[in-house]
């Protein structure tokens, strides 16, 4: 069958230059790829002992602590607990994930998405569908209570992601939307170990809506504690700006069964990415996001973030629930 180049969305759910192994060998997508050009030899693997960054490019890298040898520099707003969660705890709950459908996404990628309807060109929020979490999950919800990172952290969007080797699953470099999604960026991983790759950015400020960032108030400081108040009067993209510039790519290792919080300077100044090549099986993480100040107690957009917020106070049963309140988009 004669292969067509489709700029369009193909049926596997990518579009543009999103790629995956399906439409790059049926319908020619291989010219549409985003080509990145990545220098192994300027990469740094950050430890989550030491909180340090050691050269070089193999996560693994991370298990020679204490005993690392070679150059490294400091990364901060970086935060790893391994074993987050144990092997039974994860067994059943990709069980139960699996039980619910998957609707299809870009890149090889599929996903669970529960949260508001949101609209980043726009910046427009409603509640839409939105009617709380599957009560299976809430037990790594109730577990964020006890990392001191993620004091006061609430979460109002929850999505599962499947990464599936076999279809070449990878995710470009970006920034998380500055303007809903807050400062503390989650993850739990599951079924395998992967590696979010973490590149400078210096492209357009407006992009990622980065100037929104420049009016919050930041809540954790440059020592990684939680702010307790703002002396400095420093706004987030501030307090969060890179200390060195160095020509340097950050891998962070993401073990299966962990936690990753990402926070001030990789939050804001670096894009991260999961490379093809770092997908050797089935990986699915659960993705965590919680508001902006806008949206909080005191905000403009107070209104829309109390009805949302209470919305995201729901767990239902999955098994009985008619997911109406999941979120396609």
């Amino acid at each position: 069958m004669e292969r067509k180049t489709m700029t369009k969305p193909r049926p596997c759910g990518c579009k543009g230059c999103r790629t995956c192994l399906i439409c790059e060998t049926h319908y020619g997508a291989e010219t549409l790829k985003l080509k990145l050009q990545l220098d192994k030899n300027i990469g740094y693997v950050y430890c989550p002992f030491c909180n340090k960054a050691w050269q070089g490019w193999d996560m693994d890298l991370y298990k020679q602590h204490p005993h690392h040898e070679g150059h490294c520099i400091d990364y901060s707003g970086v935060y790893i607990k391994l074993d987050f969660i144990n092997e039974e705890e994860e067994m059943e709950l990709m069980k139960n994930i699996d039980e619910m459908p998957w609707d299809i996404s870009q890149s090889g990628r599929r996903k669970q998405n529960f949260g508001p309807k949101t609209n980043f060109k726009k910046r427009k929020v409603t509640v839409g569908q939105f009617n709380g979490f599957p009560n299976f999950s809430k037990f790594l919800q109730e577990r964020f209570h006890a990392v001191d990172i993620l004091k006061g952290y609430q979460v109002i969007e929850q999505c599962s992601l499947e990464y599936d080797s076999s279809k070449g699953a990878s995710i470009d470099p970006h920034i998380d939307d500055c303007w809903i999604w807050g400062e503390r960026i989650v993850t739990v991983n599951c079924l395998s170990d992967s590696v979010l790759t973490m590149t400078r950015y210096s492209g357009d400020y407006k992009k990622y809506n980065l100037p929104c960032a420049d009016n919050y108030e930041p809540i954790i400081d440059q020592d990684g504690c939680i702010m307790t108040s703002n002396i400095s009067n420093l706004t987030a993209l501030d307090i969060s700006k890179p200390v060195n510039d160095h020509n340097v790519i950050i891998r962070i290792p993401m073990p299966r069964r962990s936690l990753l919080v990402i926070y001030g300077e990789p939050r804001y100044h670096w894009e991260h990415s999961v490379l093809r090549e770092d997908i050797t099986s089935r990986r699915v993480c659960i993705a965590y996001r919680e508001f902006t100040p806008p949206y909080m107690p005191g905000g403009l957009d107070e209104a829309i973030g109390n009805e949302v917020r209470e919305k995201a106070k729901t767990f239902w049963d999955h098994r009985n629930h008619e997911n109406k309140n999941r979120k396609n988009s």
